[in-house]
């Protein structure tokens, strides 16, 4: 795969999911941006399969994360045959990591009929499912009361800022190993490398001096929903059942509102060991999209 294929993956997987789900799953600047991020290697991590007039079969992407001991993969195409071969590369590409257990993650559309037979006939199973939750906004949105004795600071312009958000991150998901972000200096190069972020698009709320939360919005579905995204949000264990996760998602709310989105979208693991999924649906959101996490652990 080169950086150029991301405008044609992008179409094709426009056509593909728009086909199951009446909108396509991803903006060319979320594919773009993924291929541009440095956590991937092209040359060994993602592959297009070409058919024999040239036309485009299908392609796929098999990026480590979390230091190596997970496989995110991400596949594509209308042929079983094409998928079969996509999802055995992907496979072999775990093996080249010389790690023992790596899991191999794979999301799958719940209306995709192809991807599951595939997956189930590899020895995957279906581990967890994630939604992609949204809120349609019918007006203004005024922001939220910043609740009693919080500071919220809004921006990360230097490394003291962004340090103080990348450390509640990993606090927020240390139970949730397979969603802790990369190190702190790989995590700030992705950020920089992507066309639809900037720092200022993030938010931090502190107790007592210390952070204890915040949220990492970006503009992936600008073009293609006109919505914000909220592309990450926590709150450290310590800090929970203060409203602070309410706060900080009604905050990017009333900021997608006021920048004359319609919207807010975001994505949330249905195992979440937090209640997120109450969180968001008490707040108004509703899943539009369900994806199933088919996972295989390979020794």
């Amino acid at each position: 795969m080169r950086q150029e294929d991301a405008a044609l993956i992008a179409e094709r997987s426009g056509i593909y999911t728009s086909a199951l789900l009446g909108f396509a799953k991803h903006s060319p600047e979320d594919v773009a941006n993924y291929l541009r991020d440095p956590g991937i290697n092209l040359a060994t991590d993602a592959w297009v399969v070409l058919g024999p007039d040239g036309d485009f079969a299908g392609s796929a992407t098999a990026v480590p994360i979390t230091g190596g001991t997970h496989l995110g993969l991400d596949i594509l195409s209308e042929d079983p045959a094409v998928l079969d071969w996509l999802l055995d590369r992907s496979e072999r590409r775990a093996g080249e990591l010389g790690r023992d257990g790596v899991i191999l993650k794979l999301g799958v559309i719940r209306q995709d009929e192809k991807l599951p037979k595939v997956a189930a006939a590899h020895g995957f199973t279906v581990g967890t499912s994630t939604h992609r939750m949204r809120i349609t906004f019918d007006g203004p949105v005024p922001p939220p009361a910043v609740p009693e004795g919080v500071v919220v600071r809004r921006g990360a312009p230097d490394e003291t800022s962004r340090r103080a958000a990348h450390g509640v991150l990993m606090e927020a998901f240390a139970d949730q190993p397979g969603t802790l972000p990369r190190p702190f200096e790989d995590w700030v190069v992705s950020r920089e490398s992507r066309s639809t972020f900037d720092w200022s698009q993030v938010t931090v709320v502190e107790v007592d001096g210390r952070a204890v939360g915040m949220t990492e919005c970006n503009h992936n579905f600008v073009s293609t929903d006109n919505c914000g995204y909220v592309g990450r949000l926590g709150v450290v264990p310590s800090a929970r059942g203060r409203g602070l996760a309410k706060f900080l998602l009604r905050n990017a709310f009333a900021v997608d509102a006021a920048a004359g989105r319609t919207g807010t979208i975001l994505h949330v693991d249905a195992g979440n060991p937090t209640p997120a999924v109450a969180l968001y649906t008490g707040a108004g959101m509703h899943p539009d999209l369900t994806s199933d996490i088919w996972t295989r652990t390979l020794r």
